[in-house]
């Protein structure tokens, strides 16, 4: 399986110029690449580009610093990112031509496959890497010793600090999947409460007004600093570093949550939403870009892969309105958070019920057949509230032994 670990670079100012040297040339490589072909009538084939990169560096003398690995992925970089709007425009959307970059947009460069090695001699790890030199390297987690690192990318954030992000293959065997799974759970993701499942939690959005206002008070300071001087450069990495302190609590919660999920149960079936869309709708986009329920489902996808978990992402569409009970749809506006049947008198929490009809739908869709029961039949506990907070402290919303709901599984 592959991962990608990344580690923190403490590079002393030398090499810490040295890098910022590669990334430049690396980006002016970059724009000349892309100059070409925007001026050829027809785009050849990568390997042709890569083929012209040792005339270049006749006259080039700053690519003779650069090892050539990483010339290479400079040109794989642009035909990727050329690839990407060509599926864009292929899907109806409306795409310019691919843009040069400026020193801002462009912040890193990778190794593939050579020119790199990981040391660690006395005890203090460092980076190799060709034509740098050694870096020295946080470890804070081992690489597996089954693991094979096929490349290496090297990147400056806009806090001012470096980071090695090393692209893994683990050779491992992929866990298989039970074909009759015992543990199963839906989950419905929400704003007011982040997640509804069908054992009866209801976890609640993590608190990030603290986090937020410390983020807007210093984006107000840096607004009135002169634009380029060195009181705004020094304000410009205070904003960075609130970016990145909202960003890791947000991550650290997503990445237990989703743990729990996959290694407590056999199957997991969540709603696939377009998460993108979601936001871009008019009216509460912030509230629903800080959930980030697109990161969620992707990390819950690969974690559950990892663990040999069944994955079912199911449409969303009528999980709110259908009853989980006997399946008849009810309109309700969006200011109803409990869910009343007209037509047999179900009551029930809005999200919960619709966890129960993700999970019916996920169930159906893998071909595992469950019981004529319904939640009112299998004495559906009332949602057991956990904090935020509770999952990043303990890893999941299981503090304590709580009453379970009977499987809907026959």
């Amino acid at each position: 399986m592959h991962y990608n670990y990344k580690y923190r670079l403490d590079p002393p100012e030398a090499l810490a110029e040295t890098l910022l040297h590669h990334v430049d040339t690396c980006r002016q490589l970059y724009n000349h690449v892309l100059y070409k072909l925007n001026e050829s009538d027809e785009i050849p084939a990568r390997y042709k580009v890569q083929g012209t990169l040792p005339d270049l560096k006749s006259w080039w003398d700053d690519l003779g610093d650069v090892h050539s690995k990483v010339l290479q992925m400079v040109v794989k970089r642009v035909y990727d990112n050329l690839s990407t709007l060509k599926a864009k425009k292929e899907n109806g959307r409306a795409v310019r031509m691919l843009k040069w970059k400026p020193p801002r947009d462009y912040q890193s460069f990778t190794y593939n496959q050579s020119g790199f090695k990981l040391k660690n001699t006395s005890g203090r790890p460092v980076l190799w890497l060709s034509k740098i030199g050694e870096i020295p390297i946080h470890l804070h987690r081992d690489i597996p010793e089954n693991a094979t690192i096929k490349q290496v990318t090297v990147k400056q954030e806009p806090t001012g600090e470096w980071f090695a992000t090393f692209g893994i293959n683990v050779d491992e065997a992929t866990p298989e999947k039970p074909e009759t799974p015992e543990k199963v759970v839906g989950i419905d993701v929400g704003i007011l409460k982040y997640a509804h499942d069908t054992d009866g939690y209801a976890i609640e959005s993590p608190d990030f007004s603290d986090e937020r206002e410390r983020l807007e008070r210093a984006q107000r300071t840096l607004s009135r600093k002169q634009h380029g001087s060195a009181n705004w450069e020094k304000q410009r990495r205070v904003v960075a570093e609130r970016h990145v302190e909202l960003k890791n609590k947000r991550r650290d919660f997503l990445h237990k949550l989703s743990n729990y999920y996959a290694r407590e149960y056999d199957l997991v079936a969540v709603e696939n939403l377009d998460a993108k869309g979601l936001v871009e709708l008019p009216g509460n986009s912030r509230n629903r870009a800080g959930a980030a329920w697109g990161t969620f489902l992707r990390m819950l996808e690969y974690k559950c892969e990892r663990e040999g978990t069944h994955f079912v992402a199911v449409t969303p569409r009528g999980t709110t309105k259908e009853c989980a009970s006997c399946g008849v749809s009810t309109d309700k506006p969006l200011w109803v958070r409990e869910h009343s049947c007209p037509s047999c008198g179900f009551e029930m929490d809005r999200d919960a019920n619709a966890a129960w009809n993700i999970l019916s739908r996920g169930l159906e869709d893998v071909g595992v057949g469950y019981s004529e029961s319904t939640p009112v039949e299998t004495a559906l506990p009332v949602d057991t509230v956990v904090s935020a907070k509770c999952v990043v402290e303990a890893g999941s919303p299981c503090l304590k032994e709580q009453p379970k709901a009977a499987s809907r599984q026959g």
